[in-house]
């Protein structure tokens, strides 16, 4: 588990990397076919990331998208070769220790301009889009739904890739006209797949994963995963034996942060506010505990 002292890690420069680009939590350094990603500790909420962080994020995002991606590798390929430092390149042998618990070594895909979101319950802005007309993303849903029910069954409700803003929803069937039939109809196999497998296994942790979003790229043409998975950033997670439909959950994930943002008068676009003490603190023990609960962790 990460030491409440540690350092919190906003930005990363790697000089003997060819190039680097940031998204809004992770570095990403190219060299030849592969990519070293760096999780920072930044968090970002609305599309709009906060100007501080949460101590030692990167390295819960880290441990938890390397558990999955060992867990689901059945299901669906995916872009990690190594957490490893010792397997990095030699260009960043100077910065093990900066690298060390929080960069994946991985294959680079070329990325599919869609978010896989799929949704098991009732929240967020599915809750909000139910309340307006009764669907979601193009899903009719049954009358008389309260907030955080569970859905009769999971559904794929996809989003375009921004790389700027806000994403986008749209309905499943928009998605063959951005990707082609084949590839939408994997997309969105794959994703199923992978939400239910992650909430079976989440149920055994005492968990309810409410969502997930997943990210997917071609390597030879192949479909594989890639980005992070069923982290705490991508996924909403809630204490299974709290749950009551009928009122927002408590949930283990970023949601802590939204909630405050909520309270503030602030109009969802950058700069973010700066995020006082005890928000980040309380944010911190919630990724920590998310991780100890997956990972099986003692305490």
């Amino acid at each position: 588990m990460c030491e409440a002292v540690e350092k919190t890690i906003l930005s990363t420069q790697l000089p003997g990397a060819d190039s680097r680009r940031s998204g809004k939590v992770r570095d990403i350094y190219e060299f030849g076919n592969n990519l070293l990603i760096v999780a920072t500790d930044r968090i970002s909420c609305f599309d709009v990331v906060m100007p501080n962080g949460i101590p030692g994020k990167g390295k819960i995002l880290t441990r938890i998208s390397e558990f999955w991606f060992e867990k689901t590798g059945h299901i669906v390929p995916n872009h990690l070769i190594s957490t490893d430092v010792n397997d990095f390149p030699e260009a960043v042998a100077d910065y093990c220790e900066l690298l060390e618990g929080r960069s994946m070594w991985v294959r680079k895909a070329k990325i599919v301009p869609i978010e896989c979101v799929v949704r098991g319950y009732l929240t967020g802005s599915a809750w909000r889009s139910y309340q307006e007309n009764g669907q979601i993303c193009g899903h009719a849903l049954p009358e008389g739904l309260v907030e955080a029910d569970r859905l009769p069954e999971p559904i794929f409700t996809p989003a375009t890739k921004a790389t700027s803003g806000h994403d986008v929803n749209i309905t499943r069937e928009d998605v063959p006209q951005i990707t082609g039939q084949r590839l939408a109809e994997d997309l969105e196999r794959a994703s199923l797949e992978l939400y239910e497998f992650g909430a079976a296994y989440a149920a055994e942790c005492g968990f309810i994963l409410a969502d997930a979003k997943f990210e997917f790229g071609l390597v030879n043409g192949d479909l594989i995963l890639v980005d992070e998975i069923f982290t705490p950033d991508a996924s909403r997670y809630w204490d299974l034996q709290q749950w009551e439909p009928g009122r927002p959950q408590e949930s283990f994930d970023k949601q802590y942060v939204r909630d405050y943002l909520e309270t503030l008068d602030w109009d969802k676009e950058p700069p973010g506010p700066q995020l006082p003490p005890e928000v980040v603190a309380r944010t911190r023990e919630i990724y920590q505990e998310t991780m100890r609960r997956l990972l099986q962790l003692d305490e």
